[in-house]
């Protein structure tokens, strides 16, 4: 069976080439470990394999055999638009991997779904002087979920998509939109991710979800990455945890692996050492 990379090299190499098709995987972090590195990454890497082979090849190496190249990746954001993600982006990546990514990675705002119950002016999320004409089109514009689950319907299957992120639906919870309509959206991705046959990353901060709704969130993945700060002696470590994960946990054990040692540098995020089950 194929697998769809995550894109980082070292991580999809010992998991045989990457996710299982048709998986949903939960990135928890807590600020700052790496778990947004981790998304931009597996964007970025899958979208540069298909616009620059060379560079692809320098930052990333040969594919695993087993694995297959996911044809579009989707990034999806409550908050920020194409230029913002491709901003933040620059933050990780030196500018040559982005310049040649970005092309590639197709980006769908969904401020204005988000905002529109909201008190924020109009103008901050549209970018521009809202008009009569533009309030009349907004009667009939979706809620965020539903635009949510519209847009995946139409672009998940066999494809990498990101969500970023779960969290910014939590903190939009209001009388419209309560914290079950949310759990029950991402229990029913679950059950259309295996349909879909692609890859579908929901990043959330650890911080910002009570225990319960994480855990809500856990059951509904096939599998959490759980990103971390270790303190050893005088420094402090980034390390990766693989949990619950349906298709790859099970290797992982057989091989004595569930703790992977990470780190950040100008080609994104990568695991730079592999800890032992004790």
């Amino acid at each position: 069976m194929d697998r769809i990379p995550f894109g980082v090299s070292r991580f999809d190499r010992i998991i045989d080439g990457g996710a299982p098709p048709g998986t949903v995987v939960l990135l928890v972090g807590e600020p700052g470990a790496g778990a947004r590195e981790f998304m931009y990454t597996s964007a970025v890497m899958n979208a540069l394999a298909h616009t620059d082979a060379d560079l692809f090849d320098l930052h990333y190496g040969s594919l695993h055999e087993d694995a297959a190249l996911p044809p579009e990746i989707h990034y999806l954001s409550f908050t920020d638009d194409a230029s913002n993600v491709r901003r933040e982006m620059s933050y990780v990546f030196d500018d040559e991997l982005v310049d040649a990514a970005v092309d590639d990675i197709a980006v769908r705002d969904f401020s204005p779904e988000y905002f529109q119950l909201s008190p924020v002016p109009r103008e901050w999320y549209l970018g521009e002087t809202t008009t009569l004409q533009d309030l009349g089109g907004q009667e009939d514009r979706a809620d965020v979920l539903t635009a949510l689950g519209q847009y995946l319907n139409e672009h998940a299957a066999e494809n990498l998509v990101v969500i970023d992120s779960i969290t910014d639906l939590v903190a939009a919870i209001s009388d419209e939109m309560a914290w079950n309509d949310i759990a029950t959206v991402i229990r029913g991705l679950g059950k259309a991710a295996h349909r879909w046959n692609g890859l579908i990353l929901a990043s959330a901060s650890r911080e910002t979800l009570e225990r319960t709704e994480l855990g809500h969130l856990m059951d509904a993945a096939d599998g959490t990455l759980q990103f971390e700060w270790e303190s050893g002696g005088s420094k402090r470590a980034r390390t990766m945890v693989v949990q619950e994960f349906r298709g790859v946990l099970s290797q992982l054990e057989r091989e004595n692996i569930v703790r992977f040692e990470t780190e950040i540098h100008e080609g994104g995020f990568d695991v730079s050492d592999v800890r032992k089950i004790r």
